[in-house]
């Protein structure tokens, strides 16, 4: 693995980012504790140590497994994994965070599942609608009806 550019964690994180992929991968992380916060920290370490276009289809990917280990194929969405992953890419780039504790305390809207950050970009039809499962839809909010 190789550190991205825009994350540069020390040993000790780039390990614990190392660490969490692997359990993420192998369908090992403990039961019960995957949650939207825990997406976002998974995707954030994919980037620190990947290229945006090399950790989205391996996240995506393992998203994938384990929704499908679990019974809930129905439940992944293309569009919601996509964009997340752009707002990560461009918040970690912004603002330099180089640990998960420095962007979680930076980014509390993107931790958010229900009314989060993808809520001023996405119309909530636009997210649950099939296309958007099954492909990347583009953001369809104009700036003048984005909530507050």
């Amino acid at each position: 693995m190789t550190t991205h550019p825009d994350c540069s964690p020390s040993g000790t994180e780039a390990h614990a980012n190392q660490e969490l992929i692997r359990l993420f991968e192998t369908d090992t992380l403990p039961d019960g504790v995957f949650h939207h916060r825990d997406h976002v920290q998974v995707a954030f370490a994919y980037l620190c140590e990947y290229p945006i276009f090399e950790a989205l289809p391996r996240f995506a990917a393992a998203l994938k497994r384990f929704a499908a280990a679990r019974g809930k194929t129905g439940l992944y969405n293309e569009t919601i994994t996509c964009a997340h992953f752009f707002l990560i890419q461009e918040r970690t780039a912004r603002s330099g965070s180089e640990t998960w504790e420095d962007f979680a305390r930076d980014n509390p809207d993107l931790l958010v599942w229900k009314h989060g950050a993808l809520k001023r970009y996405y119309r909530e039809e636009t997210l649950n609608s099939e296309l958007a499962k099954h492909v990347f839809v583009l953001p369809d909010r104009s700036l003048k009806e984005q909530p507050r």
